[in-house]
């Protein structure tokens, strides 16, 4: 299991390394996908994965993907995004409604809440990568991500006594998640010096070091909500897509949370 874990890792870390720094409209086409597949392991969890809710979603996902690849065209027009999830709750009340009592409240909700938490989180991947110096930006979402999972891992191992939240993640301590946190923006700072001496970058260490020690925090919030929705519907992973890793949702939980945050507080700071 580690041996497959490991090779899926790694597998993974050279598609990252490929697409994001190609960045355009490959990093665009494989974030488009990988929102997909991620959408598809959401709606499945509530049965709607090839039905109508689960339709709309998908059309609703596709659509949203056009609009941030035209965005610079059409910054000048209406609020399309706003006009988008308008229509996209519409619709989706509409297929409640006229097929009413086929599907449950709930089953609606996820569709609607399915795409923002999915399509939407994680399109900012590719919003950060198209900023000025979003290809060395870029790289803090994954920093944030696992290398806080990974010191919240190590700190927990050595130090963790009092548990953050035993009933959702029995193995987490509060511990564990400051040593995450501390981690995130210590390696914010590091990459910042790093690509300042290596490629003159010209990033500020302390705003690094904020921005991931920020994005560390959001980054466990992402990891413990994907458990809890799993805990709640009695499932171990949400597909089977990588090997030692599961589904697209349980490799990318933190990362869903932490790329919109990245990109305000690249914007902010």
């Amino acid at each position: 299991m580690f041996k497959t874990r490991l090779l899926s890792g790694i597998l993974l870390i050279i598609i990252a390394l490929v697409t994001v720094i190609s960045g355009g409209n490959i990093l665009f086409a494989t974030m488009f996908i990988i929102s997909l597949i991620g959408l598809t392991e959401f709606y499945k969890v509530f049965d709607i994965k090839t039905k109508a809710p689960g339709i709309c979603g998908y059309a609703a996902a596709t659509v949203y993907y056009i609009l941030v690849y035209l965005k610079s065209v059409l910054s000048r027009d209406p609020d399309w995004f706003i006009f988008l999830f308008m229509i996209f709750l519409i619709c989706v009340m509409g297929v409640f409604v006229f097929s009413f009592p086929k599907y449950r409240t709930e089953q609606i909700l996820a569709a609607f809440f399915g795409m923002f938490y999915v399509a939407v989180m994680l399109s900012y991947i590719y919003q950060i990568r198209i900023l000025p110096r979003g290809i060395f930006t870029v790289w803090l979402v994954f920093i944030c991500s696992w290398g806080c999972d990974t010191c919240a891992y190590c700190v927990g191992m050595l130090l963790g006594k009092h548990k953050m939240a035993p009933k959702l993640s029995p193995k987490k301590s509060v511990e564990g998640a400051l040593g995450g946190i501390v981690g995130a923006a210590l390696l914010g700072a590091l990459y910042a010096l790093v690509i300042n001496t290596w490629a003159g970058a010209g990033a500020q260490v302390w705003r690094f070091a904020i921005i991931c020690g920020i994005g560390g925090v959001v980054s466990q919030i992402g990891d413990l909500a994907a458990s809890a929705i799993k805990r709640n519907h009695n499932i171990k992973d949400y597909g089977k897509l990588i090997p030692g890793h599961g589904g697209v949702l349980d490799r990318f939980d933190s990362v869903i949370f932490t790329a919109p945050m990245i990109y305000y507080l690249t914007i902010l700071l």
